[in-house]
């Protein structure tokens, strides 16, 4: 399906609610419930982040706000044919928010001392590098500084990915391409954010185990914690199964449904379906050490020593108005995604923004749906 960029300014009228956790309901359709905490986050920008969708940069957008005062946001459509309110619940596709469930699972072992983080891929994947490869340890592709060069790609941008998204391919041939290119650089010297790292971390769990990383996923990650609506395709089903919410994407001047997509090339990097309260108890369980043991947990905010990194093991670090925040983004089309928190969960973020950019300007989306949760 596709609808021109005019149809799209003057489409369907607001599916919007949107207020604080505590709030009584609301009153007149479209009217959020005004009553706010104190010290809690910027409630009046928030609202007006996602006020007036869809428009032109997003169809639906569902935000959840944690910590010393909370706020839930939904509006936008679940569909532009027939403008139905968006889902809150929505499933939608996670991106490379997916790599914290990747890092999580290796950290288990780790802390179950089933693999080393000094070890190296040559050890647990012996064969898949070839001699030109120094030692690549697991740590190393937990903070992207393994060297590697990005693999195979069905296209680098949604417009060249789109005659083939209904095409296989294997994390095997994704490896296989990275490997023929030889390394970019030497392993500990340079960080370069990237799937290829996760992907080898999701084959290595895979041999370490003797079990598929989809299941090692299940029952490190999702069931303990309750994540009931998270999961991994199966195979090359493109599918979205369950309540979601379409995604778009403006290739030309036409605003095409991109919902259903291959992800099988994205394994332990890109391939997570999920929805915000999901990804919340994840990131909160996470921050208070019920995932990752604390010795391990401390990888994942502790950046490595080489000039201008921004990667711990998964979690990037920034500043937003004087708080040290952590996050982890993610990008499909039609879906882009964020969890961010402070180590103190003083303020948490979770966010599912249908963006008709998504794989373009992620920091428009991230300053429009999530640096208004950290302003107070």
């Amino acid at each position: 399906m596709s609808l021109s960029r005019r149809s799209v300014v003057s489409a369907l009228a607001l599916a919007f609610t949107a207020g604080p956790l505590a709030a009584t309901a609301s009153g007149a359709s479209g009217t959020p419930a005004a009553r706010t905490r104190t010290g809690g986050p910027d409630v009046e920008a928030l609202t007006a982040a996602i006020a007036g969708l869809p428009d032109h940069d997003a169809t639906a957008a569902l935000l959840r706000v944690g910590g010393d005062g909370g706020w839930r946001g939904t509006a936008g459509v679940r569909d532009m044919a027939s403008g139905a309110p968006a889902l809150a619940d929505a499933r939608f596709r996670a991106g490379s928010v997916t790599k914290v469930v990747t890092a999580c699972v290796a950290l288990q072992l780790a802390a179950e001392g089933r693999i080393s983080l000094d070890g190296t891929v040559q050890e647990y994947l012996p064969g898949l590098l070839t001699r030109d490869f120094e030692p690549v340890t697991v740590r190393q592709l937990l903070n992207f500084t393994s060297g590697l060069r990005p693999g195979a790609s069905l296209g680098d941008t949604v417009e060249d990915g789109y005659p083939h998204r209904f095409e296989t391919l294997t994390p095997r041939q994704v490896v296989a391409a990275s490997v023929a290119q030889g390394p970019g650089s030497a392993p500990g010297t340079v960080q370069v954010y990237g799937n290829i790292h996760y992907t080898v971390l999701a084959l290595l769990i895979e041999r370490v185990t003797g079990d598929s990383y989809a299941h090692q996923a299940a029952v490190r990650v999702f069931r303990p914690l309750g994540m009931r609506q998270s999961s991994f395709p199966v195979g090359p089903d493109p599918r979205i199964h369950g309540p979601h919410n379409r995604g778009y994407d403006w290739i030309g001047d036409e605003l095409v449904d991109v919902t259903e997509w291959n992800m099988s090339d994205r394994l332990g990097a890109g391939d997570l379906i999920s929805t915000t309260a999901d990804l919340e108890t994840l990131l909160v369980a996470l921050f208070r050490g019920r995932v990752v043991p604390r010795p391990q947990l401390e990888e994942m905010f502790t950046l490595p020593e080489i000039d201008g990194a921004q990667y711990a093991a998964c979690l990037g670090r920034m500043e937003l108005n004087g708080r040290e925040v952590w996050v982890k983004t993610g990008a499909r089309p039609g879906y882009a995604t964020a969890v961010a928190a402070t180590r103190d969960l003083s303020r948490t973020l979770v966010y599912s923004v249908n963006a008709t950019d998504a794989k373009g300007d992620g920091e428009a989306v991230g300053q429009r749906f999530g640096v208004p949760a950290f302003n107070s």
